[in-house]
C-alpha cells in the first residue's frame, strides 16, 4: 500500500488518520506542494485532479480522501468498524464528513492562507473565521451526550479532526459556551491516530 502525501495537506492527515486507527501499514511518496510537483504528468496519471492524497492498494488507485476513507473502511473493516451498522447512521456520518470537508477544513485552510501572505485580507480572514464558528456551534448540538460524532469514533471525528488540531494557530477560541467541543477535541487529541498526525507536522 502507498500513499501519496504531502504532510501540511488536510485532506491527507484525515486519511493518515483512518489509516493508523486500520493499523495498517504503507509506504509513503512525497508530492511537494510548494513546488508544484502535484501536476507532474506522473502523478497527473494518477489523479487527474493533481490533488493528494492518492492511495495505490494492490494496484487499485483511490484519490479523494473521503472516497480513500471509505475505501479502507469497507476493505479492511476490523479493527475497527468506522460507520455505525444502522444505514441512517451511516448516511449521518457521511453527510458530516462531506460537511466538514466544506464547511471546516476548506475555510480553515483559507484563514491558514491569510494569515500566511504577505499582505492579509481582513474580510476573507474573519469571513472563513465565522464559517468555522457557525461549525462549531453545529458539532455543539451533534454531540450532546456523545463522545464522537457517532457515539463511537468513526469517518466524521477523522474528516473534522485536522483543522480541529490547529484552532489555536487560526487564532480560534472554543469558548466555555461549547463545552461538548472542548471535550471532543480533547479526546481527538489523546487518540494516538491522530496524536501521531498532529506530531508529525508540528
Amino acid at each position: 500500500m502507498t500513499l501519496y502525501d504531502y504532510p501540511e495537506c488536510p485532506f491527507a492527515k484525515k486519511v493518515r488518520i483512518v489509516l493508523a486507527e486500520k493499523d495498517l501499514s504503507f509506504d509513503t511518496v512525497l508530492i511537494d506542494l510548494q513546488h508544484n510537483q502535484q501536476h507532474s504528468e506522473d502523478f497527473l496519471r494518477l489523479n487527474p485532479f493533481g490533488k493528494v492524497p492518492v492511495l495505490i492498494d494492490e494496484g487499485c488507485v483511490i484519490y479523494e480522501s473521503t472516497i480513500i476513507n471509505e475505501y479502507l473502511n469497507d476493505e479492511y473493516p476490523h479493527p475497527p468498524e468506522l460507520l455505525p451498522d444502522d444505514s441512517a447512521e451511516r448516511a449521518r456520518v457521511r453527510l458530516l464528513a462531506d460537511y466538514a470537508d466544506r464547511a471546516f477544513t476548506l475555510p480553515a485552510m483559507a484563514v491558514e492562507h491569510e494569515l500566511k501572505a504577505l499582505q492579509c485580507d481582513d474580510a476573507r480572514l474573519s469571513a472563513a473565521r465565522e464559517v468555522i464558528r457557525k461549525t462549531l456551534a453545529m458539532l455543539e448540538r451533534e454531540l450532546e451526550a456523545k463522545e464522537y460524532l457517532a457515539g463511537e469514533f468513526s469517518l466524521a471525528d477523522a474528516s473534522f479532526a485536522p483543522a480541529a488540531m490547529m484552532l489555536d494557530k487560526l487564532g480560534i477560541e472554543v469558548e466555555n459556551s461549547l463545552p461538548n467541543i472542548r471535550g471532543w477535541i480533547g479526546r481527538l487529541a489523546d487518540r494516538p491516530s491522530v496524536g501521531a498526525v498532529v506530531k508529525l507536522v508540528a
